[in-house]
């Protein structure tokens, strides 16, 4: 505590001034008042669930939990890749009942095309419980859609220096083409912070430009304006890679044991973080692969309970879906035995696994249910994951009706 988290907050008081002046919505600031009143105190209605849903959306997960076995409900944790050159994989996916499919690899296909395969999906769901539909849209090097329709998008380098009207219609030319293709989930924006000056020694983000800019204050306007401009539309954004990839010296995809000894729980990285997953259209956090020496040297941060329950729902307080980077081929997490990959970061607080490959599915959701046979205390970390992964989709319009 101390020094540190006072400046912290005041960092983070001001991020938010900044992402409040350029249009940012949404938060959980509470007011209150203090002195005599001769009226008697009222006391505040409780909310009509842990949530805050609308009620025909708490009904809509109620009756999801209760329709679902338990395999039925652990199979709602897993985003799996389908590569974009053979869609047709996805069929035994979403048949099976895994909660999400991730667009991978490239295509020229246009909205329309992509759109009869995602809808083909949607109508196949079983119980109606719809997949998220998810891809790597940012812009630049990083842009799985590429299709008459999509649009050539700039970098997020050159995204975040563009006056704040031609950065709105561009993310909301993003919204719209996801939209139309039934692309539900865009991987992105990055919030990664790259300092001034290190993008060459940066191989993750600064490398590719996909980062906004080298300031707190410069990522959380751009950011901000594309998660805005993604949920206008009904696709829901994933903030990446908490605590942040703009320090480290490694690629976690390619490059085993990546360390950022700088990143703290109560710097501008963190605090960037916490203002946008406040922002009103209810974006996920991807967790980073990578060791954070100042946070949590013991474990990367997508297996520590500090960095995902202590630091990110407990410091900053977000409630929305957590999902991994892939922890299906990166080099990162490849000492570990793919069940226990996904035993850890849902014991440690995570809701979503992404595996950009499907071999490891079987074995990742026996292991899950083995635990959670045999654990209480994991049996109720899949119990909150499963309402926090389906309360994502009652928002998203992804549920059947109650």
């Amino acid at each position: 505590m101390g020094r540190g988290r006072r400046t912290a907050g005041a960092l983070l008081v001001a991020l938010t001034l900044v992402s409040c002046s350029s249009g940012h919505s949404g938060g959980n600031a509470s007011s209150s008042s203090s002195g005599s009143s001769s009226s008697a105190p009222t006391t505040p209605a409780a909310p009509a669930n842990p949530d805050g849903l609308p009620a025909d959306q708490e009904q809509q997960v109620v009756a999801a939990l209760a329709a679902l076995d338990r395999p039925a409900q652990v199979a709602q944790l897993f985003v799996v890749g389908v590569p974009l050159s053979g869609l047709s994989a996805g069929d035994a996916l979403v048949t099976g009942g895994v909660g999400g499919v991730f667009l991978h690899g490239r295509s020229s296909a246009s909205p329309d095309d992509i759109a009869a395969v995602t809808g083909r999906w949607a109508a196949a769901a079983p119980g109606g419980l719809r997949p998220w539909v998810a891809a790597d849209q940012e812009g630049g090097q990083v842009q799985t859609l590429q299709g008459p329709g999509f649009g050539d998008l700039p970098s997020a380098l050159d995204q975040g220096q563009l006056p704040p009207d031609q950065l709105n219609a561009l993310t909301d030319g993003m919204g719209t083409s996801l939209a139309q293709a039934g692309v539900t989930l865009d991987l992105a924006p990055v919030a990664d912070i790259v300092p001034a000056g290190t993008a060459a020694s940066n191989p993750p983000i600064g490398a590719f430009d996909r980062q906004y800019g080298s300031t707190a204050a410069e990522v959380v306007s751009a950011a901000g304006a594309v998660v805005r401009g993604l949920g206008a539309h009904d696709v829901t954004a994933a903030l990446k890679h908490f605590p942040g990839l703009g320090r480290v010296r490694g690629n976690t995809d390619t490059t085993a044991d990546v360390v950022d000894s700088t990143t703290s729980r109560d710097g501008d990285q963190v605090a960037a973080f916490g203002v946008l997953s406040r922002n009103a259209a209810h974006p996920f956090v991807m967790v980073s692969s990578a060791t954070y020496e100042l946070i949590d040297p013991s474990a990367p941060a997508v297996f520590s309970p500090v960095v995902i329950t202590d630091v990110l729902r407990g410091d900053i307080g977000f409630r929305g879906p957590i999902i991994t980077d892939d922890v299906a081929t990166a080099v990162a997490v490849r000492d570990v035995p793919p069940g226990e990959r996904a035993v850890r970061f849902l014991a440690a607080g995570g809701t979503l696994v992404l595996i950009v490959t499907a071999a490891d599915l079987q074995q990742m959701e026996d292991a899950v249910l083995a635990r959670d046979a045999a654990d209480p205390a994991f049996a109720k970390q899949v119990d909150a994951a499963v309402r926090t992964a389906l309360v994502a989709k009652a928002r998203a319009g992804l549920l059947p009706p109650a």
